[in-house]
């Protein structure tokens, strides 16, 4: 897969005017970022639009998605939006059995068959979900994970001018998403070389750009911005992320918290629980080097300083992770977490987390 320019996204539309096209895209997304003005002269004939109306993808939309797919046949799927988005178009394009569809999405037996070609276009810095192999699905506002080489689009288009557009609520949560997944993929279990060099240079974009892209958006920090994301993508899409992702859904799902502020919460808990406990390390490599890495990375000195440098980053950008501030109480919420915590994104984790630690995690959070 090869990183395409906006000039080539030209070459592209031009290429395929005659083909059919299916745009799955949010309306306030496609709106907002500019880029109904942008396609409208591609976008003109033999296409058809899904508007998604959900804040999380849903089973419930993901059908109407199919059976809209069904009836227009496409010769090229688009997604056109945020990390939903993609989800919707990637599960969409593969899994079109609706008598099926539940099981085979909580099960994961299916085999993957392509309606289409899909082409992704993210309006965010954040998901990476253009490159990645994975794609959320929310059931009784449960999540699962769909998951396979198949169903990563078969080409993306990263265009800044789409994400300089975001608001600053929305750079906030996307831009940190990114980075905790640059993160967490450094210390995953399935990390490796590849992944290692990939969230290295999504580190470096997303820590050196994130601030001023929230503030002082322009050209070219937008474009490190996406770019450093489609890293954190690649480098997730082989590593998976750990326990901060895992904890974060139920907190999307059940309490509304955008998806990269509810990773923000516990980003910083985690770190520092696993660098206490790097004797009882399960990783391959020396889990230590890995946080001498992050260190360097933020010009710590040690993990106190690395998890001030967490805590000073969220204050700076706007991002809040005090429970009580976002009307949450600890007696709603820490059930809520427990029962839905994402075991397969948990069991990443380097150091292995007992069902006792993750409440005392949690716990202190209502404390700080």
């Amino acid at each position: 897969m090869n990183y395409n320019t906006e000039n080539d996204l030209i070459k592209f539309l031009k290429k395929i005017d005659r083909k059919k096209k299916f745009i799955i895209t949010g309306k306030k997304s496609y709106y907002n970022s500019g880029a109904n003005k942008y396609f409208k002269k591609y976008f003109n004939k033999n296409t058809n639009f899904f508007f998604k109306r959900e804040n999380i993808p849903t089973l419930s939309e993901l059908k109407k998605i199919i059976i809209s797919l069904k009836r227009f046949n496409p010769d090229i799927i688009f997604a056109i939006g945020g990390g939903s988005v993609m989800d919707y178009a990637k599960i969409a394009n593969n899994l079109n059995d609706l008598d099926n569809l539940k099981k085979n999405i909580i099960f994961s037996k299916k085999k993957f068959r392509k309606i289409s070609q899909l082409i992704a276009i993210p309006t965010t810095a954040g998901s990476g979900s253009e490159v990645t192999s994975g794609a959320v699905i929310y059931i009784n506002k449960i999540k699962y994970s769909v998951d396979g080489k198949d169903i990563i689009p078969d080409n993306f288009f990263l265009v800044p001018k789409f994400i300089i557009k975001n608001n600053k609520k929305l750079k906030i949560s996307s831009g940190f998403d990114a980075i905790s997944q640059a993160v967490e993929s450094l210390i995953s279990l399935k990390s490796n070389q590849k992944s290692l060099m990939y969230a290295k240079k999504s580190l470096k974009l997303c820590l050196g750009n994130y601030l001023n892209f929230i503030n002082k958006p322009n050209f070219k920090n937008s474009f490190e911005m996406s770019l450093g994301a489609n890293l954190a993508g690649k480098a997730i899409a082989i590593s998976k992320t750990t326990a901060p992702h895992a904890v974060s859904y139920p907190l999307t799902s059940h309490f509304g918290i955008s998806h990269g502020n509810a990773v923000s919460i516990t980003l910083d808990d985690f770190l520092l629980f696993n660098y206490l406990n790097l004797e009882k390390s399960m990783s391959k490599f020396d889990l230590k080097k890995r946080y001498n890495l992050l260190f360097r990375l933020t010009n710590s000195k040690n993990i106190f300083e690395l998890i001030e440098f967490i805590k000073d980053l969220k204050k700076k950008s706007g991002t809040e992770d005090d429970f009580n501030k976002l009307n949450l109480k600890k007696e709603i919420v820490l059930p809520k977490i427990m029962s839905g915590v994402n075991l397969m994104r948990l069991s990443n984790n380097p150091i292995n987390l007992k069902i006792e630690d993750l409440k005392f995690i949690l716990s202190n959070r209502f404390t700080k």
